[in-house]
């Protein structure tokens, strides 16, 4: 029997990097959910083929039709923001690429990383936080153009916006755009940041929250297998009045070369496992706060 799931609470499609899309969406379809973000990482997830052109993005958004699934938002990279030397040309190309695909996909927006895969800076920390910032304020207005919302993971504990106070300075950069950060409690928690002070200090600016458990260090455990307080983090989300999605975003492997490599039957089977007890975790704080 498919268990009943809060409309609120979505499946990254990232939870099954190791599938091509129809059959990812086709599994996270199968486990009751309704809304997907889709992921499309190089070396996270493949589920999106870096190269778009027309057809690619047809393809792409045919499969979604077909699942019956809504897009919350694509998860992609155009490349390391804070990069000075990245060519600047194909990165317009590649994001006007990508919200060519979240329009076309129904998703509400593109989220973009916030720095490259490194807590150094490339030049110094201000001078790449400025990059960063001049970089989502500008795919920002592009987004607008396309009639779609440009959100950034601005606390992301393997990039270059590794910490809160990293985060927020980009923040204090975005001030006055149109682009919102999303909140991951798990590399919040992983940074070793107070993820109830995080969620008060951002407060409506969220846009969207990603799902997975973390200890100091680490933001890859499952679910029930680490130090994060959902209940808490869920019910202080509501109480500053946020009214977005919350995605179950539960990779397996990923920033490794077999990333998306498949898996064998068994560990295909604990994947579905794991999702599904993720969900039936969840599910109920998600309900808790709507019925105080």
């Amino acid at each position: 029997m498919v268990q009943q799931l809060p409309e609120r609470l979505g499946c990254s499609t990232i939870s099954f990097q190791h599938l091509e899309l129809a059959p990812a969406l086709e599994a996270i379809a199968s486990l009751g959910f309704t809304e997907i973000d889709l992921g499309a990482l190089p070396g996270v997830c493949d589920h999106v083929p870096f190269d778009l052109d027309e057809a690619a993005i047809e393809a792409v958004a045919a499969d979604v039709r077909a699942s019956g699934l809504r897009v919350r938002s694509i998860n992609g990279d155009i490349g390391d923001l804070n990069d000075p030397a990245a060519d600047a040309f194909a990165r317009r190309a590649h994001l006007e690429r990508l919200l060519r695909l979240t329009a076309a996909v129904g998703a509400e927006a593109l989220v973009l990383p916030c720095g490259a895969l490194a807590h150094e800076p490339i030049r110094t920390e201000a001078e790449d936080l400025g990059l960063v910032g001049d970089w989502l304020r500008e795919a920002g207005h592009a987004a607008a153009d396309q009639g779609v919302a440009l959100w950034v993971e601005s606390l992301h504990f393997l990039r270059f916006g590794w910490n809160r106070a990293r985060a927020e300075a980009l923040h204090r950069l975005l001030t006055g755009s149109p682009v919102r950060p999303i909140l991951d409690v798990a590399h919040v928690t992983a940074a070793g940041d107070d993820l109830q002070d995080v969620i008060r200090s951002w407060g409506d600016r969220i846009a969207h929250v990603h799902l997975r458990d973390a200890v100091l260090g680490d933001f890859s455990r499952p679910i029930g297998g680490g130090e994060v307080d959902f209940g808490a983090a869920i019910a202080a989300l509501e109480a500053v009045g946020f009214t977005g999605g919350y995605a179950l975003e539960l990779p397996s492997r990923a920033y490794v070369d077999d990333a998306t490599s498949g898996m064998s039957d068994d560990a295909r089977a604990a994947r579905i496992d794991a999702i599904r007890d993720a969900a039936a975790r969840i599910a109920p704080e998600l309900a808790a706060p709507a019925a105080r």
